[in-house]
């Protein structure tokens, strides 16, 4: 019989405080941090390379739609459609229908592999639309992501969501809120990934600024998302279809963004357009 006191015992309540029926979340907390850590280390980039405040400013709004309306309709379309075609009006409201009262839950339901395409659609039209190369933007913007998606693992975790499967490693975490079973916590192991990866890249940026176009986004895309798919094996099924597959919708979700990574890095440097 396992004694679960000999774990690490995981419980604080999901919302920071609450006034009514609005309150402040921990996710929402990290969220937020992300954007700002991400912001200031964007500028410094910026004034690194003679860009402009306010071209970065343009950017943050491209980037913080794109994630946020990425991140949303991945989650309702990939992971839990059952559910929004029977009340798709929540996919775009940050409200619920709760016991038949609307209740103030925010965006509950958020994908990474959704806000990924996000942003490099948003990626692609601020390009267009400010007359910037995009592989050059996308280099210096995937810099800052994986501290970012670290902030949000990091949420997760706060959450209690993302968990992983049983184990008896002595480093395992009872989700208190979930069950009283030790577990993976699936959702540090890809926080710390990430934070290994940031400062990959940025040592990589740092000691030549100007580096082949693609190969850090390449890196990044093998990195994180290789990462992500290696994670979900010890992670339980996020929804109820995906008992039985041999990969997980992560994992598949993954794939593409691993072969894409795969290309950049072999692809040579005089078909990729220079900044």
């Amino acid at each position: 019989m396992i004694d679960i006191l000999s774990f690490i015992t995981w419980g604080p309540e999901p919302e920071i405080f609450k006034i009514g029926s609005f309150g402040v979340r921990w996710y929402s907390l990290c969220w937020l941090l992300a954007f700002v850590v991400s912001y200031f280390l964007m500028l410094k980039i910026f004034k690194r390379e003679g860009k402009s405040q306010e071209l970065l400013d343009k950017l943050t709004i491209y980037i913080f739609i794109g994630t946020l309306v990425g991140a949303r309709l991945g989650h309702c379309f990939f992971y839990d459609w059952e559910y929004y075609r029977e009340h798709f009006i929540e996919i775009f409201i940050p409200f619920q229908k709760i016991n038949g009262d609307w209740q103030l839950t925010g965006f509950t339901g958020l994908a990474s592999h959704g806000g990924a395409l996000g942003i490099l659609t948003a990626l692609w039209l601020f390009s267009r639309n400010t007359k910037t190369n995009f592989m050059w933007i996308t280099d210096r913007l995937i810099l800052v992501v994986p501290i970012a998606g670290a902030f949000i693992r990091l949420g997760n975790f706060f959450n209690s969501e993302m968990i992983g499967n049983p184990t008896d490693l002595p480093w395992a975490v009872v989700f208190t809120h979930i069950d009283q079973i030790p577990r993976h916590p699936a959702q540090m192991y890809e926080a710390i990934a990430y934070v290994i990866l940031f400062f990959i890249l940025w040592a990589m940026y740092q000691k030549n600024k100007d580096p082949k176009p693609g190969k850090l986004f390449g890196i990044f895309l093998i990195g994180l998302f290789g990462a992500r798919f290696i994670i979900e094996y010890v992670k339980i099924d996020q929804v109820a279809f995906e008992a039985g597959m041999l990969l997980n919708m992560g994992q598949i979700l993954s794939i593409p963004f691993i072969l894409a990574g795969i290309f950049l890095l072999l692809r040579k440097p005089k078909e990729i357009k220079k900044a």
